[in-house]
């Protein structure tokens, strides 16, 4: 979970893209070139393709192939745009286990999103006092308070290769292929797909146009019992962005007036 963070610069050309770091104390691109060269073995045309790579430069430096469409951050995704991400997170999710456990443990992942949620609820953020804002966190609170958290940091699950992050912007839609590719892979690593479920769809980029996840979830070929971890995925994630809208909190600058109110609501809804 990352709040206007800005790690890179591209130079989108005619068939290529040159990814240029601005910043990688957290391995970004030794983690982005493991991740695409994984996906052109098993996963060709789900994600750019790894041309060059000068991981050791300063600054490190990626070239990779340009994929056609735009990005469905802003948009109320359509059923067609809604079947696609579903293709693409099946297609993601089902290469081999194997060839997962040799990568890193992503950047972001469930131990990191309980500590951190727990820290910013216990440091009782200035969230004003709308009364229905204040119910969600008194909720949230509660629910943090239990073992619930506690248990989604083991997964009982093969790992899957995952992004990490849920923002819309990560995920291109090609009207001309009726296809959804995935991009950005800096915070990328072996994950949990129950986590990974959870952040699409409850990263805050969702109040930027529209993604309605009981679409979406059909389409996954959930195992048995996961959709009860991705609910709770769904709970932790929502909560820990509605902590940090308060007058003050660091996601606010990012996102239009009325966001808390509606991550308020968002939030009682999935605790219920």
């Amino acid at each position: 979970m990352t709040v206007g963070r800005c790690t890179h610069s591209l130079d989108i050309r005619d068939d290529v893209v040159v990814k240029r770091y601005t910043s990688w104390a957290r391995g970004e691109p030794r983690r982005e070139w493991a991740a695409l060269t994984l996906l052109a073995e098993h996963a060709p045309g789900l994600a750019p393709t790894p041309i060059e790579a000068a991981l050791e430069a300063h600054p490190p430096m990626i070239v990779m192939s340009r994929l056609p469409g735009h990005v469905l951050r802003g948009e109320h995704a359509t059923n067609e745009q809604i079947m696609a991400m579903a293709a693409a997170l099946n297609r993601l999710h089902q290469i081999p286990a194997h060839a997962v456990e040799a990568v890193e443990p992503a950047a972001w992942g469930p131990a990191a999103a309980v500590d951190k949620t727990r820290a910013w609820a216990d440091k009782q953020p200035d969230l004003g006092d709308d009364p229905l804002v204040r119910e969600a966190f008194r909720a949230g609170a509660a629910w943090l308070a239990s073992t619930d958290p506690d248990k989604l940091t083991s997964n009982p699950l093969p790992p899957v290769l995952g992004l990490a992050d849920g923002n819309r912007a990560n995920y291109l839609w090609s009207p001309d292929e009726g296809r959804v590719r995935l991009i950005d892979w800096e915070d990328s690593g072996r994950s949990d797909r129950a986590f990974e479920l959870g952040e699409v769809c409850e990263h805050i980029s969702r109040h930027d146009g529209a993604l309605d996840a009981g679409q979406l979830l059909p389409h996954l070929d959930l195992a048995p019992g996961e959709a009860g971890r991705v609910r709770d995925f769904r709970r932790l994630i929502a909560l820990g962005w509605f902590l940090q809208l308060g007058p003050d909190g660091p996601a606010t600058p990012h996102n239009p007036a009325g966001t808390l109110q509606r991550q308020a609501e968002r939030t009682l809804h999935l605790l219920a």
